[in-house]
């Protein structure tokens, strides 16, 4: 794509910051390790941005909140916590090779989050923008989503800076998702004295397994996926407990609101086995309606960028519910999200960076002419 403006980005001081996020491990759940994280992810900002960058304290782990000052106009959006175990940085260094930036995290999402910095960087103006960058995204954003929510009202329009679709386009539209955790209770007894005298919870599983898969509806985008399974104590025990968890992904609030009711109505195929579900489609869907301003625009501020929908949730979902304009994917160009390749593309760096900055600006000028986010700036 060509932009419309060169923006004064350094790739280098950006691959500086990129190594030093990701060279601080920071694992979903890992409080200790999310909260040398954030405060490592607030240097960053206040060193390049100036200001304060404010830690704000969460069940799962500090997230970072930095505002330019001023109303409020534009949030951009992020996140620090990876999905990656703390010692997997020792196995997969931080590296730049053959044009590409690799590591724990460099694409889902600290590469984007380090483009969305060094955007707001070359801002001559950088009143109404804020950054929020939370400590939660890749757990479902419990203890973030009311701040993502309070922040996006007051701002009006969100950039997410999560990893671009592929070949680089943005990603106007995301199916909600959700998990589910079946807990099946059954009664343990010997398998070779009484099996007859249990209640055997593998058996009960497996005819919920293949129930939950058969609510699936690809054809209109309802992904019902069993993921993750386990019962037993001893080879020798009718297990008494077992648990499914299954990942769920819908298209329309029709299907979210049929799914999660064929859940509560899972019932027991053997007598006397109990059935317990937890979990809900936690992220709503967020339509293509949702980013169609803000997409328009960044075309024209890009000419020949491609929008796509894609089947992962972001925090994004949250604020396009809300009714507030969202555009998601203008972070790094790459791919290999949350696998052992992982990588960025350096050379689309300076680029992303372009886009979002022109953006922020777009949209400023447009509030001031008293228009909307994706009219003519």
């Amino acid at each position: 794509m060509t932009m419309h403006r060169a923006v004064p980005v350094s790739v280098d001081a950006m691959i500086e910051d990129l190594r030093t996020l990701v060279e601080v491990e920071s694992p979903s759940r890992d409080q200790g390790a999310l909260a040398a994280s954030a405060a490592t992810v607030a240097a960053v900002i206040e060193n390049r941005l100036g200001g304060r960058a404010r830690l704000v304290e969460g069940e799962a782990g500090p997230h970072v909140h930095w505002s330019g000052g001023g109303e409020p106009r534009v949030l951009i959006l992020g996140h620090h916590d990876t999905v990656f175990p703390i010692g997997t940085l020792e196995r997969r260094p931080f590296r730049v090779r053959d044009g590409h930036a690799t590591g724990p995290g460099v694409f889902d999402m600290l590469g984007g989050l380090v483009q969305a910095v060094h955007a707001v960087a070359a801002l001559d103006d950088r009143a109404g923008v804020e950054i929020l960058v939370t400590a939660d995204e890749e757990v479902g954003s419990h203890s973030s989503r009311a701040l993502i929510e309070e922040r996006a009202l007051a701002c009006g329009a969100v950039l997410v800076c999560e990893g671009a679709a592929d070949g680089g386009g943005v990603k106007t539209g995301r199916k909600g998702c959700g998990t589910f955790q079946v807990i099946i209770t059954g009664r343990a007894s010997h398998a070779g004295l009484e099996p007859a005298a249990g209640v055997n919870a593998l058996v009960e599983a497996a005819h919920q397994i293949l129930d939950i898969a058969a609510l699936g509806r690809p054809e209109i985008g309802t992904t019902v996926t069993p993921t993750v399974a386990s019962s037993g104590t001893l080879d020798n025990v009718v297990p008494a407990r077992a648990t499914v968890v299954v990942d769920v992904r819908v298209e329309s609030a029709e299907e979210k609101e049929r799914i999660e009711a064929a859940f509560a109505g899972l019932v027991p195929r053997l007598a006397e086995a109990e059935i317990r579900v937890e979990g809900s489609v936690g992220r709503p869907p967020m339509p293509e309606s949702a980013s169609e301003e803000l997409f328009a625009l960044a075309q024209r501020l890009a000419p020949g960028l491609e929008g796509r929908a894609v089947g992962g949730g972001s925090d994004g979902n949250f604020t396009a519910a809300l009714g507030v304009p969202t555009l998601d994917g203008l972070g790094a160009v790459g791919g290999g999200a949350h696998a052992d390749h992982e990588y960025v593309v350096v050379d689309t760096m300076a680029e992303r960076a372009a886009l979002v900055a022109d953006l922020v600006r777009a949209v400023r000028a447009s509030d001031r002419a008293g228009g909307r986010a994706g009219s003519t700036a």
